[in-house]
Parts: structure tokens; C-alpha cells; sequence
């Protein structure tokens, strides 16, 4: 499919999406997120794709949503339309691995989907940012409930109230991004990470990833008994099997995602 606000390229077994909106910051419009939405569920049901990687361009990630876009609607406009939630939904609901590799601005809207991705790598010249207040509302795409869940509620309220940005640094230390790169190497080492998640087996994989996403959404009891089912469930598939053969065979494992 031919999209005008993005670039998708599949390498190997990696869906690598590039937000592609360069005069305007990457600034995420009704356009740029439902082709995102859609390169993503198309990803997921292509059978020869095991991981995605969102990126933008080294000087922005995604500098927020589209104020243009946004600035003349009224309640009626955005609340009857649901106004981000359809897409952000289709995202969301992704069930393979999807890793943020962000460089420069991810602002607003932009710092919001990058943290609904698994996790994320940055540049050394990654901001994050949540500052809406500026423009007189309120983040709208899960940006007061995801950062408040890593960094805490004060450090979460005070980029809330005042706009204030956050380096790679500081997003590194509390939690934000699993890791920084040099700006140059974002991509290949967020490939690298990529091609590591599609070696393993595909089963195990969306275990591990419902399993992390569950400990946010309920009790740590309960979450730990969900996690023990899923485990317990993988002794069912022959992955497993392989997979602890290999172990005791020094070998690489073969999985087959059965």
C-alpha cells in the first residue's frame, strides 16, 4: 500500500514504520495516524513479520499532534468523532512487539506514542515532553496515565503543569527508555533489538508481552498468577521443547513457532 505520511520497509522479519512528515515536525494529523494504525495492523497479520520498530527523523520523532488540525473543532467535533481513539486502539491492540527508536523531539502526541510502544531506545538528542498545558488542555492519548505509571506522580505532574521537557538522560534514569544510542546508530541498534525479538519463538513472545502489560492493569497477585498460566501454558508447544533441548545441547535453538 502507497501511504503519504509514513515509510514502511520490511526487512526480513522486522516491519520498520517511518513517520515521514518533515515540513511539519512529524506532527501526528488524522492522516499520518490512520495510516500508522493501519501499517500496523497490516503488520500484524503478516505472518512473515515477528517485530515492528517505530521511528521518525533524526531531528524529531514526532513534535506532538497537529495543532492546525485541531484548533477550530469544538467538544461536539472531537468527542462525537472520538478524535485519536480509533487509531490509537488499532495500536494498542498490536499483539507483536513494537520498539520506539526516538531522536529528537517526541513531544505531546508524540511522546505519547512512544510510550505506547514496548519500550523504547533513544538518541542522545531525544526530548520528551508532555506540554499541552501550554495550548490549554490536557494530554489526550494516555500521556497523564503511562508517564505517571514509569516516572511517578510528582515528576509525572510537574512536566504536566508546566510543559517542562525531559533530555534522554533523565529519561534513561527514571525509566522512560530502556536505553541511549548515539543519534547515528538509533536505528541499527533499534533493528538490532528488532532481529533479536524475531529469533525467539513467536509464542513465547506474545506471552511475554501480555504478561508485562498485565502487572499495569491489575493486583501483583493476580498478575502473578497469570504470568505462572502463561508459563505453565508454553510447556504445551514444541518451542519449548526446542528450546530447552538446545539449552542442554549447546546449540542454537530452532524454534518453529509451534
Amino acid at each position: 500500500m502507497a501511504y503519504k505520511t509514513i515509510i514502511v520497509e520490511i526487512d526480513d522479519h522486522v516491519a520498520l514504520i517511518r513517520l515521514n512528515r518533515p515540513d511539519a515536525l512529524n506532527a501526528l494529523n488524522s492522516t499520518l495516524l490512520g495510516e500508522l494504525a493501519q501499517a500496523v495492523t497490516e503488520a500484524e497479520g503478516n505472518d512473515k513479520v515477528r517485530c515492528l520498530v517505530i521511528t521518525g527523523s533524526e531531528k524529531a520523532f514526532a513534535a506532538g499532534a497537529d495543532v492546525k488540525e485541531m484548533a477550530e473543532k469544538s467538544f461536539v467535533d472531537v468527542f462525537v468523532t472520538d478524535l485519536f481513539g480509533r487509531q490509537v486502539n488499532a495500536i494498542e491492540r498490536c499483539r507483536k512487539p513494537i520498539i520506539a527508536a526516538v531522536s529528537g523531539y517526541a513531544l505531546g502526541g508524540g511522546c505519547e506514542l512512544a510510550l505506547m510502544c514496548d519500550f523504547i531506545i533513544a538518541s542522545d538528542s531525544a526530548k520528551f515532553g508532555q506540554p499541552e498545558i501550554n495550548l490549554g488542555v490536557v494530554a489526550g492519548i494516555g500521556g497523564t496515565q503511562r508517564l505517571t505509571r514509569l516516572v511517578g506522580k510528582s515528576k509525572s505532574m510537574e512536566m504536566h503543569l508546566t510543559g517542562r521537557f525531559m533530555d534522554a538522560q533523565e529519561a534513561e534514569r527514571s525509566g522512560v527508555v530502556s536505553r541511549v544510542v548515539p543519534a547515528k546508530k538509533l536505528v541499527e541498534e533499534a533493528m538490532s533489538a528488532a532481529n533479536k525479538i524475531a529469533e525467539k519463538s513467536q509464542i513465547a513472545t506474545l506471552a511475554v508481552k501480555e504478561a508485562v502489560n498485565r502487572s499495569y492493569e491489575t493486583t501483583l497477585s493476580e498478575g502473578i498468577l497469570h504470568e505462572r498460566r502463561l508459563f505453565h501454558a508454553l510447556f504445551a508447544t514444541e518451542d519449548q521443547k526446542e528450546g530447552m533441548s538446545a539449552f542442554l545441547d549447546k546449540r542454537e535453538p530452532q524454534f518453529r513457532d509451534k
